[in-house]
């Protein structure tokens, strides 16, 4: 790397401004130096011929048991070193994997699966431990519908393979017996009683016996997987990408019991990589596994990954030093680095997917402190022109200049299933009623006020008082989240005025913050969703009832549960049709509609964007709006240089083009 005054400048003042922000946010940084001769991995030591990827990462993973967790920062990892029955190529077409070929019965209700053979199974030295079967499908199964391991993806056997509801229910009765109590119903009867998480008793209810076999998940032979399912799903293929249906080795597993997933030797592994070194909160190393099926398509020799707390604030001082070969550039740094032709030429933003969707949400259920008024919230909530009064107030294009100063316009999404997600013959976004919402702008503030003086009139009717409290909880983690709070406040308290409304920013914990939003600790705040299949029966699953994302269908009031019931029935027609695609995405587009009518949630954007310096090309890795596909380095190559944000615009561009057919 050429070492120039201009260069030298840039770093010092970098480290100074980073230097002052550890200052006045009380921490101590510690900055840890990467380099491709930093260390070598274990299984295949790395020389200075070969593709070393350095990098950063500040969250530590508390799991590397794929099996358990949805967590993306912990899936990072399972994506690389655990392959899946299939994959896609870098224009989102699928390609088989561990499964050679696949096909299903006329309903689509038994999915059967023809492996591979001879893929292995390797431990962290690369030590091969055996052969990658259909048993291992089997065993995952089994593992994750267990209740007593308490799966985060479970739902994606119960609600869809047969018999997993049923054995996942009897295991969690199992699991409650030994500390249930016995007591007597309101009727008298001899029951059994459970404490809840209000520390209530409830009765617990008796739940058939099932046994694990019963799931519909058989191993035919060795190379011959089948699932059977409870209803017809045409789009089942699109769901074994995922960390639950991952497979896992029977006899490991019991080998190692409870420690399984614990470190990297508590692994074994079938993918492109191999966990080699696994030092928490130092670094961890994935270095090619030597017995892959597909080595060719393996290019960059080892990942290092090495831990830094403050890894978004020094990593681009890191860069420029050429220490790593990564660096998200922070907001504050962002204008003065793109004026400066010298870094501009390194500078790109990152690919903008649409696998997550991000939206702000009403709190139906209020569970914040009196001082924020939760009673007086209720009743202004659950007036529509209330809520069509903030829809109409928010500024999103301001809102998103918060993370995106450059060209937030076009971070906007309009629905909540995003655009280009899915399509059958014209994209999902464009069918029926929904077209209306995806195209233009919401932000009327003369819609706005006149949907200001209809709540008014009728909430001053019903007993609210003004303003109303209205309590935005953001994670303060992220700087640019916090920016757009402020914005946000501004945008709806300047247009609405506080005569009307007050907008009280709060910053929620570090540690633990979606237990806030899980607990109602909110009025609005911005939640998301992420695909975990290739059809649009995914997006509803944040609103339906039970689901932590939404509350909706905890409101007490009688005109909001008639228009839920209203939305689920729509939901369900949707769901039932199984044979006709158009006809499925125009049932299913008419209840996204509905929910956007009545102003239940307020789309924002999808996956965010950020702007970098990589010596990657994101272009030439895989491709799906779910699954683990955007989480793999296999095909990447690792390039000398960043890409310039012409080179990115135009390679953008080529994608977009050839991703459209």
């Amino acid at each position: 790397m050429q070492t120039s005054k201009r260069v030298l400048c840039l770093l010092l003042a970098l480290v100074m401004a980073l230097s002052m922000a550890a200052c006045g946010g009380g921490g101590e940084s510690t900055t840890t130096t990467g380099g491709s001769g930093a260390t070598t991995p274990s299984a295949a030591p790395v020389t200075e011929t070969e593709a070393v990827y350095d990098t950063l990462y500040a969250s530590e993973v508390t799991t590397l048991n794929y099996l358990i967790t949805t967590q993306e920062n912990e899936m990072s990892i399972a994506a690389n070193v655990i392959d899946c029955l299939v994959e896609y190529d870098s224009y989102g077409t699928i390609e088989p994997a561990l499964a050679l070929e696949w096909s299903s019965n006329e309903d689509a209700t038994v999915w059967t699966f023809q492996l591979r053979q001879g893929v292995k199974w390797v431990d962290k030295d690369g030590n091969e431990k055996g052969e990658v079967t259909a048993h291992d499908f089997v065993n995952s199964a089994h593992y994750v519908c267990d209740a007593a391991n308490a799966a985060a993806g479970a739902s994606q056997y119960t609600n869809i393979v047969a018999g997993a509801k049923e054995y996942n229910e009897w295991t969690a009765y199992q699991l409650a017996l030994p500390t249930a109590t016995d007591g007597t119903d309101e009727n008298g009867n001899a029951v059994k009683l459970v404490t809840n998480e209000d520390g209530e008793q409830e009765v617990l209810e008796e739940v058939p016996e099932a046994t694990v076999d019963a799931i519909g998940v058989k191993a035919i032979d060795d190379y011959t997987l089948e699932y059977t399912l409870t209803k017809s799903c045409p789009y089942f293929v699109s769901m074994v990408s995922t960390g639950p249906y991952m497979p896992s080795n029977a006899d490991f597993m019991a080998e190692v019991g409870d420690k399984f997933g614990t470190s990297n030797e508590y692994l074994l592994y079938c993918g492109a990589y191999i966990l080699s070194t696994y030092e928490p909160q130092n670094q961890r190393i994935m270095t090619k596994n030597a017995s892959y099926w597909e080595p060719d398509a393996v290019h960059i020799d080892s990942i290092v990954s090495k831990y830094n707390a403050e890894a978004s604030s020094v990593s681009t001082t890191m860069y420029l030093a050429g220490d790593v070969d990564a660096a998200t550039i922070s907001s504050d740094l962002l204008t003065a680095m793109l004026e400066d032709p010298q870094y501009a030429e390194d500078i790109h933003p990152t690919r903008t997917g649409n696998s997550y969707s991000y939206w702000y949400l009403f709190n139906f259920d209020p569970n914040f402190d009196e001082e924020y008024e939760p009673e007086n919230w209720k009743i202004a909530v659950n007036n529509e022109n209330f809520r069509k009064s903030i829809y109409s107030a928010l500024n999103r294009v301001a809102a998103l200049s918060a993370s995106d100063a450059m060209d937030p316009a076009s971070l906007v999404s309009n629905t909540i299933t995003p655009a280009g997600f899915a399509s059958a013959s014209a994209d999902y976004t464009t069918y029926g009623d929904l077209a209306a919402f995806a195209e233009g702008d919401y932000y009327d503030t003369e819609k706005a006020l006149e949907y200001k003086e209809a709540a008014m009139e009728e909430l001053t009717a019903a007993g609210a008082t003004f303003p109303v409290k209205v309590l935005v909880l953001y994670n303060p983690t992220s700087s640019s989240w916090a920016n757009e709070s402020q914005i946000v406040e501004q945008s709806l308290e300047g247009t609405l005025g506080t005569d009307y409304i007050d907008v009280i920013i709060q910053a929620g914990p570090d540690t633990g913050f979606l237990n806030e939003r899980r607990a109602g600790n909110y009025a609005l705040m911005k939640c998301n969703w992420g695909a975990d299949y290739a059809d649009p029966e995914t997006w509803t699953d944040p609103f339906m009832e039970g689901s932590q994302y939404n509350f909706i269908f905890a409101s007490e009031d009688e005109g909001t549960q008639a228009l839920f019931a209203e939305y689920t029935d729509l939901v369900n027609a949707a769901k039932a049709i199984t044979n006709d695609m158009d006809a499925r995405y125009e049932a299913f587009a008419k209840a996204e509609a509905f929910l956007l009518e009545h102003a239940f949630a307020l789309p924002i954007h999808t996956n965010s964007r950020s702007y970098q310096m990589s010596k990657l090309n994101v272009f030439e890795g895989q491709y799906a709006p779910f699954g683990v596909a955007t989480l793999r380095y296999k095909d990447q190559y690792l390039y000398d240089d960043s890409m310039s944000l012409e080179e990115w615009k135009t390679a953008y561009a080529d994608w977009q083009a050839k991703l459209a057919g």
